[in-house]
């Protein structure tokens, strides 16, 4: 059977699920779904070693939530949608000070579409670090913010350039924001996954890098992701499965989509709206003293 490629919690337990003889529970994982501002919460918590390495995926815990109202353009959809990541990061950040410093780090290649969430997230979070000295700004908390660009137009790591930024302003916690792989098209664009593990960038096609965690940089590291892309080998095997050829053999669809990675046609929008909720989202967390309107407005003006 062709393995399934995924970055996100929910799909790794549904994929267990699909291969478990026993789907009754997942010793070491806990799952549950919620609702927060209208829009669907999935809660996968990874307690131990054992749903660790059932999942593939470090111990910790992972939100998703379903943004599927902003992509049928739902009334208030954009304010509930913003309302949900960002109290969802609140619950992350525990009880982070409020002066407490924070770094946001936008992972990705903003010359293509997919996978410009982050560095477009990155530009649309509000960054108070060199304004905090002015007693206007004196209740805000800094935040600075950092679009790593890809390895092969800086010649650097996103990793060696954020472990630099963290060395020289010591934040007390970073937030790295990245585009992820879904096994399903369904999801792209309309899913956010949070989560308390830090994050590999490139991990999600296979250009893997070193892990951004509390171990690499010191400081707890909160990932925030959005789905943008799905492998071709993982689709066509699915599309095999709902179509139910199953006894075709999809492993012979591995060597003709062999790195071939699918967007949906409307990424361009998709993209948008999802670093605009995100940036939003994120100054909403992290300057809880500032309503929605504010940040649109300090954000555009």
């Amino acid at each position: 059977m062709i393995q399934r490629r995924t970055d996100l919690a929910l799909e790794a337990h549904a994929l267990w699920r699909e291969r478990a003889e026993d789907t009754s529970a997942l010793p070491g994982v806990r799952c549950r779904e919620e609702e927060r501002a209208g829009c669907p919460i999935t809660r996968v918590d990874i307690l131990d070693r054992r749903g660790a390495e059932a999942l593939g995926k470090p111990e910790g815990h992972y939100v998703t939530v379903d943004l599927s109202a902003l992509s049928r353009r739902e009334e208030d959809s954009f304010a509930r949608s913003v309302e949900a990541v960002a109290d969802e990061l609140r619950g992350l950040m525990g009880d982070l000070p409020p002066s407490a410093p924070v770094l946001v780090a936008g992972l990705g290649n903003r010359a293509i579409t997919p996978d410009a969430v982050g560095p477009r997230t990155a530009d649309l979070t509000l960054v108070t670090r060199h304004l905090t000295d002015d007693p206007l700004f004196a209740s805000f908390r800094p935040v600075a913010a950092l679009a790593a660009g890809p390895m092969g137009t800086t010649g650097l790591e996103s990793g060696e350039l954020i472990r630099a930024a963290a060395e020289r302003i010591q934040p007390a916690l970073v937030i790295a924001v990245d585009a992820l792989v879904s096994r399903s098209l369904e999801r792209l664009g309309r899913t956010v996954q949070l989560s308390d593990t830090g994050i590999a960038p490139g991990s999600g096609v296979g250009n893997h890098r070193a892990p951004l965690d509390r171990g690499t940089l010191g400081v707890p590291v909160i990932a925030v992701g959005a789905p943008t892309v799905v492998e071709a080998a993982t689709l066509c095997a699915d599309v095999l499965a709902q179509a139910g050829r199953e006894d075709l053999d999809p492993e012979a669809l591995r060597g003709a989509a062999a790195g071939v990675i699918v967007a949906p046609r409307e990424t361009d929008r998709q993209t948008a709206d999802l670093s605009r909720v995100l940036g939003c989202a994120i100054t909403l967390a992290l300057q809880p003293g500032l309503s929605l309107r504010d940040v649109e407005m300090l954000v555009d003006g």
